[in-house]
């Protein structure tokens, strides 16, 4: 009984039990905290990614594509088929697309991805990644889905974006009509002396670019002396931003059977967000806005190659059907869907004796991920190594998910430091203890008190200092976990800065996950921590002899 008292006691001591309590706190709570926003970071990422990549992927090592897609999947499911969900077939190249943005042609270095949106859908969440199904904020203003979620993955363009087409196209054709008006009159008399005054023979000068619309005031038109017998600059009197005429005259790719001069090009794209879209900061409410360049319903440039021995340049303009957004900025920023059996047309990938197409990649989804390597396994037997690579996605993105994983540990050994440095903490004060309380410990021995039950004091109180100090430390890292995007907020407006950019990280704010065994395995360490560290010091007491502790000054 009398040791549980003596403990009591001690724990009732103001300064001393408080400051071990409050060391051992602050180093479990802060590990709690990282754990979750790590914890949190790598769940979204790692979904992310393999809502990309798919569970396998089986990869062609010639990028002009291997014939016969159905074949290969009728392959493997006949090796995999009892762990197989579901598969798509693909094209993937490199590539570039342009479009344009304050008179200029801006080029964006590309990943092409040739896809079935309704194949891609079952093996990827496709839907969930695209604008139109979403409820989305631009320019700080909150639009509600334009998709029902039971509507079909399609490449047809929704009603708003064929409005926003109309619109555009009506205004490039205004826009040339006006400059037409207006060249008549500017062309029969030389701009400066001695400049030859257009005389008509030469009916392309007098053709401006076409507006988009995409611009602002003050925009800059230039006609090349390549394309009329002068060069001139004149200032954009229209204060609209100028494209080429291939998207009004419809370029050779157009539909041919289409009588709709509105109507979208056969040529399709899912662009992903990062690619047509700049964010912004307020300066007055520091709030950070979303605006983009490019919107379902306009027409863009594709540049890549062709399938052939050497490649050649293939060009083509293609619609925007639909923002793509994953999350992951690496993803965002290059990836570009197009309409599979269009792009395989570009690049001479048909076969026009079987009217089929060559592939690059079949992505597969299993039923159950962790039968993962089997299905390797068997693929990689199946399908010729020297035509095909097979990997899992984890395979694909091994150094970055190590680099995560070898983050998370290091940092958790940092921070175990800190739970360590109250160990050391709570060694000190015990070691304080025993040396004041030395008279006291001796008149306890003479009074019969063991030697055990000495040690089994500060053994308890070193305990005792462990739970209540991993108890508040688990309770302050929970709330703060609970309630960290607000306290992001606060510091942001304190500091005039933020903290947590999401410009810098792509998340819309901070990712938690708080795991129980993470949880648990930090509280019983630092309890942990906290005995041991008491352990000396009670053997120390433990070893005073009554008469010398009685005697001691």
């Amino acid at each position: 009984m009398y040791k549980l008292l003596l403990c009591t006691r001690y724990l009732r001591t103001r300064f001393i039990a408080l400051a071990s309590i409050i060391s051992v706190m602050l180093g479990v709570a802060t590990m709690v905290v990282v754990n979750s926003v790590m914890s949190g970071f790598s769940t979204q990422m790692r979904e992310r990614i393999n809502g990309i990549l798919a569970d396998v992927i089986i990869e062609t090592i010639n990028m002009n594509g291997e014939p016969d897609a159905r074949g290969q999947m009728d392959l493997a499911r006949s090796v995999a088929g009892d762990h197989i969900d579901s598969m798509s077939a693909s094209v993937e190249v490199w590539g570039l697309m342009h479009f344009r943005r304050a008179g200029q042609w801006i080029p964006r270095p590309v990943t092409l991805i040739g896809i079935e949106p309704d194949a891609e859908g079952r093996v990827t969440p496709l839907k969930g990644n695209l604008d139109s199904y979403q409820t989305v904020t631009i320019r700080g203003e909150t639009r509600p889905p334009l998709r029902s979620g039971d509507e079909p993955l399609s490449w047809e363009l929704t009603a708003e974006a064929l409005e926003h087409r109309r619109d555009w196209l009506g205004r490039q054709r205004r826009f040339l009509e006006a400059w037409e008006e207006k060249a008549d009159d500017a062309l029969a008399e030389p701009l400066m002396p001695g400049e030859p005054v257009f005389d008509g023979s030469d009916a392309s000068a007098a053709a401006p670019p076409l507006a988009s619309q995409n611009g602002a005031d003050g925009d800059i038109l230039q006609t090349s002396g390549e394309d009329s017998g002068s060069v001139r600059q004149a200032a954009n009197p229209f204060a609209v931003e100028a494209v080429p005429p291939e998207l009004m005259t419809r370029p050779e790719n157009a539909s041919a059977t289409s009588m709709d001069p509105d109507a979208p090009l056969p040529g399709r794209l899912y662009i992903g967000g990062a690619l047509v879209t700049q964010l912004y900061q307020d300066p007055k409410t520091g709030k950070v806005f979303e605006d983009r360049v490019v919107n379902p319903g306009d027409d863009v440039k594709i540049s890549t190659v062709s399938a052939g021995n050497p490649p050649e340049p293939r060009h083509f303009f293609a619609t925007v059907a639909d923002i793509y957004k994953s999350g992951m900025s690496e993803y965002d920023g290059t990836l570009v869907y197009c309409n599979l059996d269009y792009l395989q047309q570009m690049r001479g990938m048909m076969d026009p004796a079987t009217n089929t197409g060559a592939v690059t990649t079949i992505k597969i989804r299993l039923k159950d991920y962790t039968h993962a390597e089997q299905v390797v396994s068997r693929l990689r037997n199946a399908f010729p190594p020297h035509l095909f690579e097979v990997k899992t996605w984890e395979d694909k993105q091994g150094p970055l998910l190590a680099a995560v994983d070898i983050e998370s540990a290091i940092l958790n050994v940092l921070l175990f430091m800190i739970i360590a440095v109250a160990g050391f903490g709570i060694l000190a004060i015990f070691y304080m203890i025993v040396v004041e309380k030395t008279r006291d410990i001796g008149i306890l021995k003479s009074l019969g008190a063991s030697s055990r039950g000495i040690m089994a004091i500060f053994l308890s109180y070193g305990l005792g200092l462990g739970v209540v100090g991993s108890g508040v430390g688990v309770a302050t890292g929970l709330l703060f976990v609970r309630y960290i995007n607000e306290i992001e907020k606060l510091l942001a407006a304190v500091t005039g800065r933020k903290v947590f950019d999401e410009r810098i990280y792509y998340f819309p704010s901070i990712p938690t996950q708080v795991s129980p065994l993470m949880v648990v395995s930090v509280a019983f360490g630092a309890i942990l921590i906290a005995v041991l560290a008491s352990v000396l010091p009670a053997r120390r007491a433990s070893r005073l002899h009554p008469v010398q502790a009685l005697r001691y000054e």
